[in-house]
């Protein structure tokens, strides 16, 4: 064989090397990729600590509570500690959060930590917890419920814009912003108010094992800071995230060195790539989640019962 026949041949083994290579590669990526998949969704399992975070206003959304549903049915899930830094919310989006929990509490250990706010709703999602720990200086409280509206009709009337309406009933679409609250639409929305009110307060003495006319009496809208809420009864301790796993380290033998793991919702542009959380990081895309959080998540408007210390009429979603 001549030279040039060599080096033709050369290069033809040269080539198929680098493709075998390359399609090898390509599977061992693959492989990886799944076995990380698997891992995530708990088909390889290692016992851990799930670790969810509930942050700004509360609104109760869908994937949120699938994701914390899915923790239940997690045998590799040994707790689940809740971070909570939140205002609070809408008050039926907060009862959401709240009872989701309390069905993973039904199967395995939910302790809840408050950072830096968990106020209203913040505070109602707090109670699912078999152990409430409060920095000392949280604000929290803040327990009851609101229901806001302004009244522009006087600023329309004096441009001369009147409001027209033709309703079923007397009370129907009130109150309205564009015209007068009447005493009878008033009196409606604060039976309202009230009968959630109870429903809370009950709730608060039910799961701190207080007396309803004590809750009562701290229930007046107030906040405490971690330490005067330890004071009042109103949580279990003053501690962090370590405290709290020392206290499931003792009460239910899950170690300290215990991995914890975060979880979070897939966002919906995720899902549509077909990118998860563990994938996403895997292709050096960390950032991706939090971006498509902050330039797709839709602001809302939300109306109706508010358990929140400072309620505003557009906000954003929770995260």
């Amino acid at each position: 064989m001549d030279t040039t026949s060599l080096r033709v041949a050369l290069g033809k083994l040269r080539r198929k090397l680098t493709f075998w290579r390359v399609l090898a590669l390509s599977a061992i990526g693959a492989l990886l990729l799944a076995m990380l998949q698997w891992r995530a969704d708990g088909v390889i399992r290692e016992d851990h600590v799930a670790r969810v975070r509930v942050d700004g206003f509360i609104l109760g959304r869908e994937e949120k509570i699938d994701l914390i549903d899915r923790l239940a049915e997690k045998k590799d899930v040994r707790a689940v500690i809740v971070r909570i830094n939140s205002p609070g919310g809408t008050t039926s989006g907060s009862e959401a959060l709240y009872k989701a929990l309390r069905r993973v509490a039904e199967k395995k250990p939910v302790v809840t930590v408050m950072d830096g706010i968990a106020t209203s709703g913040g505070y109602m999602t707090a109670l699912a917890g078999e152990r409430m720990f409060a920095g000392g200086n949280t604000i929290t409280g803040s327990i009851g419920v609101i229901v806001q509206w302004p009244e522009v009709h006087e600023l329309l009337a004096r441009v001369g814009v009147r409001m027209q309406a033709v309703r079923s009933g007397p009370l129907k679409a009130l109150p309205n912003s564009m015209e007068p609250t009447p005493a009878a639409a008033r009196r409606v929305i604060e039976e309202m108010v009230r009968d959630s009110y109870e429903w809370f307060i009950s709730l608060v003495a039910e799961r701190r094992d207080l007396d309803i006319e004590k809750v009562r009496q701290l229930a007046d809208g107030r906040v405490y800071t971690g330490r005067q809420a330890l004071k009042a009864g109103l949580v279990d301790a003053l501690g962090d995230e370590r405290v709290a796993r020392r206290w499931l380290e003792k009460t239910h033998k899950i170690a300290f060195s215990t991995k914890v793991r975060e979880y979070r919702p897939e966002r919906p542009l995720l899902r549509q790539l077909g990118l998860s959380g563990v994938t996403s990081r895997l292709l050096g895309m960390a950032g991706l989640e939090e971006v498509v959080a902050r330039l797709f998540a839709p602001r809302a408007r939300v109306d109706g019962l508010l358990s929140v210390w400072h309620p505003e009429t557009t906000i954003a979603g929770e995260r």
